[in-house]
């Protein structure tokens, strides 16, 4: 046992004044007809739960993340994915996402990097069956290596580019091993600095050949999964080819890859965009395209990727009513968030998904409730009821012309002002609706 003096986390109820407890989370709880834990397949991300030690660009890490063994060794891989069972059975959680290089150390010849993939999977593949926590998604750090200071699809090296494909197709191996439910193309370096010394046309190409390869390849191994763009804006590069969710999907569809990807959706990304989870959420979702989430947030006054642990119900309630009105997710939603410096003891980490976990039950709770309450929806039905009748219907139904349509303004002379779009009123019935 790691994790000593710590016991499962149960359900408390929101009076529980217990650290250590839920307040909100409720597993087995029936919200709209299903279980709260369908509703919120929640995942445990290896990278940042089992490996991140609270180091950043100031400082070196906080934590102590060697769970008794000596990092850089294969007995620390399997003290990691020790850590890592003992930690989602004690939480509850049902899966976990990795990178490749999250689960061993990386070797300088990929042989044997891949040698020692092929011994930690067989590992966790004996835990994930004895304990029945499962594979989310997989994926290949393409980022973090010096050799992809370029990119990975988008790099000026042929031979950069054939080792990513090499790790790609490993990854893939390790993630239908494992059973994973989805394949996620994280392009953190996929973009450029300038465009002095880039080829744009070449690595949007590239790009995508590299990806319809990956299909390719997991489907000749019995991949039945989605696999998914994680949009991500200008961070670290200055402009990314994945910048945000419209981005993404017009990627796809011009590179013919719709059929077999979906986005996954993290909130500090959408931010960093300049938009609000929610409208990435929604974005991806009227395109058919809404896949898989990473939960958390990011601090406003910081213009970078902070990956903090969510908080803000009023957030999550907005995005699991999004969630909630495109059906759920094919994927699940991860917590791609990180202790902060000065959290650095286990108990730590047990708070922090305690509290990203509360703040997502609630959201669904309060999501429910809204679309139970049935005012927002009928509001939108009816601001937009003039498409419903007369020259409105022909517009839906796609039926007119512009020559008919000039027709009928002459008629109309001057169109009256649309219906108010009551925004304020609307604020105010969600926060009544809210914190009742």
């Amino acid at each position: 046992m790691i994790f000593k003096g710590i016991e499962k986390i149960g359900y408390e109820g929101r009076e529980s004044k217990n650290p250590l407890a839920f307040k909100f989370y409720d597993a087995e709880r029936v919200v709209l007809g299903k279980k709260m834990k369908e509703h919120l397949p929640f995942a445990m991300a290896w990278w940042h739960n089992l490996c991140a030690c609270g180091a950043d660009m100031f400082g070196s890490g906080t934590a102590d993340k060697s769970f008794g063994a000596t990092p850089g060794t294969m007995a620390h891989a399997r003290a990691k994915a020790d850590a890592g069972f003992e930690f989602m059975q004690k939480t509850g959680l049902e899966y976990f996402c990795f990178h490749d290089v999250d689960l061993v150390p990386e070797a300088d010849d990929i042989k044997e990097t891949n040698k020692r993939l092929d011994e930690i999977s067989a590992y966790i593949l004996k835990k994930s069956e004895e304990t029945g926590i499962k594979c989310l998604w997989g994926t290949a750090n393409l980022f973090g290596n010096p050799r992809y200071m370029n990119g990975a699809g988008s790099t000026n090296s042929a031979d950069v580019y054939a080792f990513a494909a090499a790790q790609i197709k490993k990854a893939l191996d390790v993630t239908v091993m494992l059973g994973g439910r989805g394949y996620v193309f994280w392009g953190g370096r996929e973009g450029y600095e300038t465009l002095l010394n880039t080829d744009m046309k070449r690595e949007r190409e590239n790009i995508a050949y590299l990806m319809h390869m990956a299909v390719d390849y997991g489907r000749s191994i019995g991949f039945k999964g989605d696999f998914y763009i994680e949009p991500k804006p200008r961070e670290p590069m200055t402009h990314q080819y994945d910048f945000d969710a419209a981005t993404a999907i017009g990627f796809l569809r011009e590179f013919g890859l719709d059929k077999d990807f979906k986005l996954n959706i993290e909130a500090n990304h959408a931010t960093l965009a300049g938009h609000t989870f929610e409208h990435e959420l929604r974005t991806a979702a009227i395109s058919g395209m809404l896949g898989s989430v990473d939960v958390n947030q990011g601090i406003a006054q910081l213009g970078w990727d902070t990956d903090c642990f969510p908080c803000d119900v009023p957030s999550a309630t907005r995005a699991m009513y999004e969630i909630l009105r495109a059906g759920g997710l094919t994927g699940g939603l991860n917590f791609d968030a990180k202790t902060r410096r000065s959290s650095y003891t286990y108990e730590d980490m047990f708070k922090a998904y305690i509290l990203g976990m509360d703040t997502f039950a609630l959201g669904l709770m309060k999501a429910a409730a809204i679309i139970e309450d049935g005012r927002l929806d009928a509001f939108v039905r009816d601001r937009y009821a003039s498409f419903g009748e007369g020259m409105g219907r022909k517009i839906t139904e796609r039926k007119t012309s512009l020559k008919e349509l000039a027709a009928y303004a002459d008629s109309l002379g001057r169109p009256a002002l649309p219906s108010s779009g009551n925004e304020e009123g609307l604020e105010a019935m969600i926060n009544a609706i809210m914190y009742s």
